[in-house]
């Protein structure tokens, strides 16, 4: 089995919002500084495996978020049946990265040990720290459990050769970044390990936060893993999209992260 892989990231939603909203202690500038959420699919020879499932059009009426292409149609977009997925990293259990429950029948889930323990633990009895989790998507990992469909991780794990998980924690309890080789290098998919390049580029953290020290030392970590600083994906920044060449000329919103950036 080829241990490099093709990596797709994926655009499924934005939503709009100025800067002030993305850094603790806000930004003096304040400027437009949207999110735009994505999933992304790491395609090998023989396997392709996905990390995060996104949210569907009922969750982001409720919390204010704009579908911009569903993930389903996003993953077809690329040649990938979802009922053909049989591995999901989730890189943690909000909303945005678990949900779309019913879309992968046939998929197992790798999820880290610490993760599970704080999202269905007494953190949750605080609304501040479970205002991100939505309950329906925290019971139906529960029930996946139950039914052998889930594989727990406990810090850093081989998914299989050239796919690493590692727990980084900082956003949540249990958050990890997944490490990728491909052919330019080992490729960081950070998820909400950093919202933005912005945020590790200039070490400035993402106001939403379990523990700010680890979070930081997250930064250090994602860079000791990629090859190159230019080897780390943030989850939500746009400029992704226009770092990284398009998969395919007419479709918006999906670029490839195997490749060379393009400035």
């Amino acid at each position: 089995m080829s241990d490099e892989f093709e990596i797709y990231a994926i655009r499924y939603g934005h939503h709009d919002r100025t800067a002030r909203s993305n850094f603790i202690n806000g930004d003096e500038h304040d400027g437009p500084m949207a999110l735009d959420y994505f999933v992304w699919a790491i395609v090998g020879k023989e396997r392709t495996y996905l990390l995060d499932t996104g949210f569907d059009a009922a969750m982001g009426k409720k919390r204010g978020r704009d579908i911009v292409r569903p993930v389903d149609e996003g993953l077809k977009a690329v040649g990938i049946e979802p009922s053909s997925v049989q591995d999901i990293i989730i890189s943690h259990m909000h909303f945005d990265h678990a949900g779309n429950r019913e879309m992968f029948p046939n998929a197992k889930y790798h999820i880290q040990d610490m993760e599970m323990d704080f999202c269905t633990g007494r953190c949750m009895c605080h609304d501040y720290m479970r205002h991100a989790y939505e309950p329906e998507d925290v019971g139906a990992m529960v029930t996946r459990v139950y039914q052998d469909r889930v594989c727990f991780h406990d810090g850093e794990s081989e998914i299989c050769p050239g796919i690493t998980v590692h727990r980084v924690g900082g956003h949540t309890r249990g958050l990890q970044v997944t490490r990728v080789k491909t052919k330019r290098g080992w490729v960081v998919l950070g998820s909400d390990a950093a919202h933005f390049y912005a945020n590790f580029e200039q070490y400035r953290p993402f106001p939403v936060v379990h523990d700010v020290a680890d979070m930081l030392a997250g930064y250090d970590r994602m860079q000791e893993l990629a090859t190159s600083q230019n080897h780390i994906i943030p989850g939500h920044d746009p400029l992704v999209l226009s770092r990284y060449p398009a998969w395919k000329q007419g479709l918006d919103g999906v670029v490839r992260l195997d490749v060379d950036t393009l400035v």
